[in-house]
């Protein structure tokens, strides 16, 4: 609980510096709401040009977006310091004085930096999944809500594990490894799609290696009542949690690199 607290207060510090801005904020925000509206766009006009992709209708394909939308960048607002500050520290040679803290290394960097710009991407997310909604005509009960609620949450789980790829190769070469961004960057690009419209070897590197497909497409599936691969309804309760598996891999791996690391000297 302690360190929740100390997460919560640092989030609030790093917002509140950031809105002391407030034009600088909106303007950064607001280019945040073109880049993601263009992403829409692009599936708007996916569904002017194609009335289904195999089983999926238009409302399908809008709330899948908005499912993947709404997890990713929930996870960039608050896991800033992991996915995009983490590089900076070690070139910079700024890990050194978090080592030196009474706190947990991975605690230390997650309250190192927050992006609240992030919140018009949400709204772009949260208003497609409202329409892929009303136009598949979802019937809501509290298993559907609590499998979506589970979806986000365990989606959150599995993008930091997979931004830590980049964080265990860095300790190793200094340098950020852009070819990760091809599972994380990537990944989030081609999974606003339902999984198996996709080549089968495409369908097992988002099912086995960055389990996209099991952390939002088999919850989601269910609650469109289109069953992915298959699966009874107990399988969407269980799939999610492969996020929070890798997240754990992750976090050990990450501990076992950090013995490697070696000070820049900057």
């Amino acid at each position: 609980m302690d360190t929740l607290r100390l997460y919560g207060r640092s989030m609030t510090m790093l917002i509140k510096s950031q809105l002391q801005y407030p034009v600088s904020f909106l303007m950064q925000t607001l280019a945040q709401l073109v880049m993601e509206g263009g992403e829409m766009l692009a599936v708007i006009l996916l569904i002017d040009r194609f009335d289904r992709l195999n089983q999926w209708g238009p409302g399908d394909l809008y709330f899948f977006f908005g499912l993947m939308s709404v997890s990713f960048y929930l996870t960039e607002i608050f896991g800033r310091g992991i996915t995009g500050n983490f590089p900076y520290l070690v070139r910079s040679g700024q890990l050194d004085t978090i080592l030196l803290r009474p706190r947990g290394i991975l605690t230390q960097v997650l309250c190192s930096a927050a992006d609240p710009r992030r919140i018009t991407c949400i709204a772009v997310g949260v208003v497609s999944m409202v329409i892929g909604s009303n136009l598949s005509a979802i019937a809501w009960t509290p298993v559907k809500v609590l499998l979506l609620a589970e979806a986000i949450f365990c989606s959150g789980w599995l993008l930091m594990g997979l931004f830590m790829i980049e964080a265990v190769m860095c300790i190793h070469s200094v340098k950020s490894i852009e070819i990760t961004n091809a599972i994380t960057y990537g990944g989030r690009s081609a999974c606003e799609y339902p999984s198996d419209i996709y080549p089968r070897w495409l369908r097992m590197m988002f099912t086995v290696i960055a389990p996209f497909a099991l952390v939002m497409h088999v919850p989601a599936s269910m609650i469109l009542e289109k069953p992915l691969f298959g699966w009874p309804v107990w399988a969407a309760f269980l799939t999610p949690l492969s996020g929070a598996a890798v997240f754990g891999i992750m976090y050990l791996l990450f501990r076992k690199a950090m013995k490697y690391y070696r000070s820049t000297g900057s």
